[in-house]
């Protein structure tokens, strides 16, 4: 079941089609539906990554949507918590990611940050369970 919040996330990517693919490789998403208009660009697609909706669709430089790779940098970055962060890291890897910080082990998890072939920045950790703020000071 998709769990739809209060806010939800919508990407914008050089080649959504593309990019939809990577997600499904990478982390697991599971494309619910698109829609595409007849010059072939997705105006508007919904995929889900552990049941959280994500909304995507192609650059449209007249209405200013604009991918991260176009505007040469992001304001966002994405948090994916796993059970097993040294696994979904192969995946990213293997499906065209890049590290921007490799795995380290802090407090409140084992975590690294890498950009995706669409210049998202994702955060892939393995949460601590006993992980208490305090620790951080």
């Amino acid at each position: 079941m998709t769990e739809y919040r209060n806010v939800t996330a919508y990407l914008c990517a050089n080649g959504a089609s593309d990019a939809i693919e990577f997600y499904k490789t990478a982390f697991g998403a599971e494309e619910k539906y698109r829609m595409t208009g007849d010059d072939g660009r997705i105006s508007h697609a919904e995929i889900t990554i552990g049941g959280t909706a994500l909304y995507l669709s192609d650059e449209w430089v007249a209405m200013h949507v604009l991918s991260p790779k176009t505007v040469g940098g992001n304001s966002v970055s994405f948090v994916l918590n796993v059970a097993d962060v040294d696994a979904a890291w192969k995946r990213a890897l293997d499906a065209g990611a890049t590290v921007e910080r490799p795995i380290t082990e802090a407090p409140y998890g084992r975590s690294g940050w890498v950009i995706d072939p669409f210049g998202h920045r994702w955060n892939l950790m393995t949460p601590n369970p006993d992980f208490n703020p305090d620790d951080m000071k």
